[in-house]
């Protein structure tokens, strides 16, 4: 973040969601103090309690969709937090999710909040890491692009085989109609089957873009031709298509580096720039690509979120705001370096060097978790927010 806000884009925090979660261990039966509740999870289902466990709140693109008040009919800036519904464990955050976006951005005139859409696997939704938008200036009305892996109502429409598609078509409609979209400046487009299985879960694995650039893998879409029209059409406007073709950087060596996940970001002077992970220059054929790039590129080391599946992408929410609406949000989670500093104190006080597996229900973790997320929130002025 500290890296991206150098670069001039404004950067704001979204706090982690409070782990564990003895919570939904409640929920699903397991009783006693909490650290009765822990320790016979722990005894009995491992799984479920590494899964109320996850930091997977990390990945802020899954977090939400968010659509400006440019293009909103009520010009106001919405929001939906994403029901995650595919896995048990990202399920837990949309909650958390839903108060943490309200308290941030609690201005009834400016923004608007819908609750996550119902939870089931007809409505599975992802979040922004299947939205994109596209607009000639951030301020101006763009195209909203909505990526979906398949048709919920509609079996004979080919899907994913071997990695199950997380968004459906359904889930993305109902958004743009939440967000009172024009429907004639928005696309629903299908991801390619053959890109999911071969490990892109979302379309930002795939495809990116910002301003009136589009930079995508030729194997990103169901039919590429149809995508690209439709997607044209919503945008109202010339769109830069950087199309990057398959005897060029294969589509496993694309997904194997997250090149396309990469924050394709504007600039204080107008200008665009790529932040790529350190992997997308440890593959040659990436690597070569990239010497081409129009823009500049950076690279970043986030291995970590790498070896679980997220990179630089997966790591932001955009949420774009006029300066108006900036000014209506909650400040302190603003990035700036006195908040750099306290987040790192924090962690420094509060987090493990070294954690293992069996320390899952360790009562000391759980009290040092709860004791960094206070902190944490208190850093962000966010004390008192409900989280669940």
């Amino acid at each position: 973040m500290s890296f991206v806000a150098a670069l001039g884009a404004k950067q704001a925090v979204l706090p982690p969601a409070p782990r564990p979660d003895v919570l939904a261990l409640r929920r699903v039966g397991f009783g006693g103090s909490d650290a009765e509740v822990l320790a016979n999870a722990q005894a009995t289902d491992p799984v479920l309690l590494a899964s109320v466990c996850s930091s997977s709140s990390m990945w802020a693109a899954n977090a939400a969709t968010v659509s400006p008040s440019a293009d909103t009919e009520d010009g106001r800036v919405h929001f939906t937090p994403a029901n995650l519904v595919s896995l048990f464990h990202r399920s837990l955050e949309a909650v958390t999710t839903a108060a943490v976006l309200r308290a941030i951005f609690s201005d009834e005139k400016h923004f608007v909040h819908h609750p996550p859409l119902p939870a089931t696997v007809h409505f599975a939704d992802e979040g922004a890491a299947n939205h994109t938008r596209l607009s000639a200036s951030h301020g101006e009305r763009g195209g909203e692009i909505f990526t979906f892996g398949r048709v919920a109502s509609d079996s004979t429409v080919e899907s994913s085989k071997k990695f199950p598609a997380r968004q459906t078509r359904e889930a993305s409609a109902a958004i743009a109609r939440l967000h009172g979209l024009d429907p004639k400046r928005v696309a629903f487009v299908q991801q390619n089957p053959a890109a999911i299985d071969t490990g892109a879960f979302h379309n930002d694995v795939v495809a990116v873009g910002n301003g009136n650039v589009l930079f995508y893998h030729e194997l990103a879409f169901a039919d590429r031709a149809e995508a690209i029209v439709d997607i044209r059409r919503a945008f109202g406007g010339e769109v830069r298509l950087i199309e990057v073709r398959d005897e060029d950087v294969r589509l496993d060596d694309a997904i194997g580096s997250y090149l396309f996940n990469s924050q394709l970001v504007t600039l204080a002077d107008g200008a665009m720039a790529l932040v790529a992970p350190a992997e997308s220059r440890e593959n040659q054929r990436v690597a070569a690509y990239l010497k081409r790039f129009p823009f500049p590129v950076h690279f970043v080391g986030v291995r970590q979120s790498m070896q679980n599946g997220g990179g630089p992408a997966c790591l932001r929410l955009r949420v774009v705001l006029t300066e108006a609406e900036l000014g209506a949000m909650h400040q302190g989670v603003l990035l700036t370096p006195a908040l750099c500093d306290a987040l790192e104190d924090v962690f420094d006080r509060h987090y493990r060097d070294e954690l293992r597996a069996d320390d899952l229900a360790d009562p000391k973790l759980l009290e040092e978790s709860r004791a960094a997320h206070t902190a944490i929130m208190n850093a962000l002025g966010l004390s008192g927010v409900g989280m669940g």
